[in-house]
């Protein structure tokens, strides 16, 4: 039986993006095989250009606190996961650790590549005195949630995603029929019989 590659977990490079765009391809094509892509408001992959995909890693590196890391084995990139440092609300010092886009190369799962990436994580966000760990799992997504709950992740919340466009028309075709939005076409309408008989 042939030895498994050792995996190094690491801060993303520069070199990387051609590595991520591949990861982040084949997984999004193996999600779409296994059914979990199934919601509507689900944002279907796009591939980035390298250029686009380097400016991202370098925007998301001024931000405070954000880590990007990635898993190799040999020269391949098979697992990534984001790593944010939050608060628990907006007017609370109380620090959490935020992961997110924990993928991992359909063909190095069940090798400890996610428990690996996580345990990097889980230092990191002890030194920076997080209190607590939160991930976000597509719903249908059954072996990840599977694999959160059995390290001990629980349910706190539901995510939800709506296209910008799609929420401003809803938002917009809700508050036309707001008592608000009556009295302003009111004042609107009585202004404008003001003006046409003083005219």
């Amino acid at each position: 039986m042939p030895m498994r590659q050792p995996v190094e977990i690491r801060d993303v490079a520069p070199d990387d993006v051609a590595g991520l765009i591949d990861l982040w391809t084949v997984c999004a094509a193996d999600q779409v095989e296994n059914g979990a892509e199934t919601s509507q408001n689900r944002l279907p992959w796009r591939a980035p250009s390298e250029a686009e995909a380097l400016a991202a890693i370098d925007f998301n590196a001024e931000r405070h606190g954000r880590r990007l890391l990635v898993a190799v084995a040999g020269d391949q990139i098979v697992g990534v996961a984001a790593a944010d440092i939050t608060t628990l609300t907006p007017i609370s010092m109380a620090k959490v650790m935020l992961v997110s886009d924990l993928q991992v190369r359909p063909n190095f799962r069940r090798r400890s590549v996610a428990s690996n990436l996580l345990a990097v994580i889980a230092v990191y966000a002890e030194e920076h005195g997080c209190e607590l760990v939160v991930t976000s799992v597509q719903a249908q997504a059954k072996e990840p949630n599977r694999f959160m709950t059995k390290l001990g992740f629980n349910q706190v919340a539901v995510l939800r995603a709506a296209p910008v466009g799609k929420l401003n028309a809803r938002l917009a075709t809700k508050s036309a029929g707001s008592r608000e939005t009556g009295r302003l076409l009111a004042v609107r309408r009585t202004l404008r019989r003001r003006h046409s008989v003083s005219s």
